[in-house]
C-alpha cells in the first residue's frame, strides 16, 4: 500500500510541480473563507461588547 501511495504521489507531483501542501491549501481556502464569513462577525461583536463592558465598569 505504501509503495502504491508513493507511486501515486510521484505521478501527481511529476505532472504538476505543486506540493501536497499547495493542494491542501487550495482546497481549504474556500472552506476557511466560508467559515470566517459565517463566524467572524459574531465573534468580533461578542468580543467588542465584552471589552466595552469591561472598560465601562473600570471607570
Amino acid at each position: 500500500m505504501n509503495s502504491a501511495f508513493n507511486a501515486l504521489a510521484h505521478t501527481v507531483l511529476s505532472r504538476n510541480a505543486r506540493t501536497l501542501d499547495d493542494l491542501v491549501a487550495e482546497m481549504l481556502r474556500p472552506m476557511l473563507k466560508a467559515w470566517l464569513d459565517d463566524n467572524l462577525p459574531v465573534m468580533v461583536e461578542r468580543l467588542v461588547r465584552a471589552e466595552i463592558e469591561r472598560v465601562s465598569r473600570g471607570r
